[in-house]
């Protein structure tokens, strides 16, 4: 199939490399090829990095990065608890910083970004229990200096899913408290059945065996009868109570369609939501080229709808 890319993007296209996930080992090593060799040359000035770690319910530990403004205008400091994309079973919390690092930078907030433990090594539910847990330990401080009252979740493709899922289990379990969910390119629905993922089977970066190679090694057991919808929200029958939404999309992308299903069932349950969709994108552009205009949309955009709910 033809993809009618944004113009900004076209001369890069022959640069793309084939990401196959059936090997997530294979994966990995692309993945790894396409990072920066110092991820930390993309954090702002002004902006510190700590790492600190935080045990598991499993009993445990978890790595998390933790970027905050060195002299911030406020104390205590609004919260986005932020999870890498990686289709479940690649990228990490320590190179995955553009986007934490502007967010800190941009927002004057704390952003702690969870290193989640990835499949198919730690199937679900491990990488959602590590997110919810994660949500749990920086509601009760921990000295991290944060404002409890002020925590978004936020995340890309399978962040954005587990983000997702974490605002579906604190509202069922009363709490923590979270004012607003920011979903790039959310990964939600294992089906696959709507129109973008059945069709998408060569799009850019990610295609449709791509998204079913990556279920497999997230929902393990191929035998399962139920999917739980916190592995997969868009399985969620009640969307009602949950905190408002920021979702946005692009044109050519396997996971369009459920994004859009997920923002308009979200509205229809009485959540405010907001919608966006990108023309002329695939998933992960603003990441893969962040210096095109549209990228830069893409990020001003998001964030922006972050300043709003930490504002309003």
């Amino acid at each position: 199939m033809s993809y009618a890319v944004d113009p900004a993007y076209r001369p890069m296209m022959g640069f793309l490399p084939e990401l196959d996930v059936s090997d997530a080992e294979k994966a990995r090593a692309v993945i790894l090829s396409m990072r920066m060799k110092d991820p930390m040359a993309a954090v702002p000035a002004g902006i510190v990095v700590d790492h600190r770690s935080m045990p598991t319910t499993d009993g445990s530990e978890i790595d998390l990065v933790v970027l905050r403004p060195e002299d911030p205008v406020g104390q205590p400091l609004p919260c986005i608890l932020y999870f890498h994309g990686g289709g479940f079973i690649f990228g990490d919390a320590a190179t995955d910083v553009r986007v934490p690092s502007a967010l800190a930078a941009d927002l004057d907030a704390m952003v702690v970004s969870v290193n989640y433990r990835l499949a198919p090594e730690h199937p679900f539910p491990t990488p959602f229990d590590d997110a919810f847990d994660a949500l749990s330990w920086i509601a009760g401080d921990n000295g991290l200096g944060i404002d409890p009252t002020r925590i978004v979740l936020a995340g890309i493709s399978a962040g954005a899913g587990l983000a997702a899922a974490v605002a579906l289990k604190a509202r069922d379990v009363g709490g923590p408290a979270v004012i607003f969910q920011a979903l790039d390119s959310p990964v939600l629905d294992d089906r696959l059945l709507t129109t973008s993922a059945t069709e998408y089977i060569d799009s850019p970066l990610w295609n449709r065996e791509n998204g079913i190679d990556s279920w497999r090694h997230y929902l393990g057991d191929p035998d399962r009868s139920v999917t739980s919808e916190y592995a997969a929200p868009a399985r969620a029958r009640d969307l009602s109570g949950l905190p408002p939404a920021y979702i946005a999309v692009a044109s050519f992308d396997p996971l369009r369609d459920e994004g859009i299903d997920y923002a308009q069932r979200l509205t229809q349950a009485g959540v405010p939501t907001e919608l966006h969709l990108y023309p002329g994108t695939f998933h992960g552009t603003s990441g893969v080229f962040p210096q095109a205009a549209i990228s830069q949309r893409i990020d001003a955009d998001y964030t922006a709808a972050i300043r709003r709910a930490l504002t309003s």
